[in-house]
């Protein structure tokens, strides 16, 4: 039995124990929660006040967007983290795309470990089995409904409701919020990096060639979500000053080089090409020694330090 608790201590990861703790209100105290999470070794606790129906929550987004490989999170109970089951697959999957594990202390969750996995495993068909349930419960209600000659949908709505249409709104804008914090880890960085040296249209099409369709106002309107919930610096918003055109190509390139240091110059030209930036001379196809003179200038006006890059041949 001694043996067996070996062995699973010693496949624990060697990181950080950081504890989660949330209360509803700004009555509530966090302090029970603290106790607990600090006698299992958590040296670091984020506090959150946000309501369990709610998936905004400012603290815990930023905590699993910082977390490092080999960290673990942990919480006193499941509710303390998420709103449902869904939600916390979600959160858990974000962690695990970063290398970091979660842990409930009262809750048989615990991916460091074989059966955590699997009971959250068992949640995970849980939960698609109870999506597939609410579409049947929801295709048999319309059908009952029409088969009584009734409208579908909700009559608040049709007849324009204040008291409906309200509710409606608030549901969009959460879904909404919820739409846009489970992606931001794939676009934020990229903005925080660029803006407001580059326009959002630069922004945008550098996104889209990874993948990623943005428009310019959509990609505005999210970051503003973002600085709103404060949970990105209002900086981002700014105006972006007037360049000449080679300054911009300059800073383009600059922004190029940063997300990847491990492009060649020829790589770097065919980026450019895709995304149908004209040469300093106005012509459609780069060469590697128009990159190399953008980016010399960028490391003198200080854009870029320590560059290396390889002229590929």
């Amino acid at each position: 039995m001694v043996a067996n608790t070996n062995n699973q201590a010693s496949r624990r990861p060697q990181g950080r124990l950081i504890g989660y703790a949330r209360v509803s209100t700004d009555e509530q105290a966090t302090e029970a929660q603290e106790i607990e999470l600090r006698s299992v070794g958590c040296d670091v606790i984020v506090q959150e006040h946000g309501s369990g129906a709610s998936r905004a929550r400012p603290a815990l987004s930023k905590l699993v967007h910082e977390i490092g490989a080999g960290d673990t999170l942990v919480v006193v109970r499941l509710d303390r983290l998420a709103r449902s089951v869904s939600h916390l697959l979600e959160v858990i999957a974000d962690l695990t795309e970063k290398g970091a594990h979660f842990r409930s202390l009262c809750d048989p969750i615990d991916t460091t470990t074989p059966q955590g996995m699997f009971s959250l495993q068992v949640l995970g068909a849980v939960a698609q089995l109870e999506r597939a349930l609410i579409s049947e419960r929801t295709k048999a209600g319309i059908r009952a409904a029409k088969s009584k000659g009734k409208l579908p949908g909700n009559p608040g709505i049709r007849e324009k409701r204040p008291e409906a249409l309200a509710r409606m709104t608030a549901a969009q804008k959460a879904a909404y919020g919820d739409r846009i914090q489970a992606s931001a880890n794939q676009w934020l960085p990229t903005v925080r990096r660029m803006r407001p040296d580059h326009t959002w249209d630069d922004i945008a099409r550098m996104l889209k060639q990874r993948g990623l369709d943005w428009t310019p106002e959509r990609l505005r309107r999210a970051v503003k979500w973002m600085v709103t919930e404060r949970m990105a610096d209002a900086a981002l918003l700014k105006k972006s000053p007037p360049r000449l055109p080679e300054d911009r190509l300059m800073t383009l390139v600059a922004g190029i080089h940063s997300s990847n240091p491990n492009l060649k110059l020829r790589e770097i030209a065919v980026q450019l090409e895709r995304l149908h930036e004209r040469t300093p001379r106005g012509g459609s196809k780069w060469s590697p020694s128009s990159v190399k003179n953008l980016i010399d200038r960028a490391q003198r006006s200080g854009l870029i330090t320590d560059v290396d890059i390889a002229v590929a041949e």
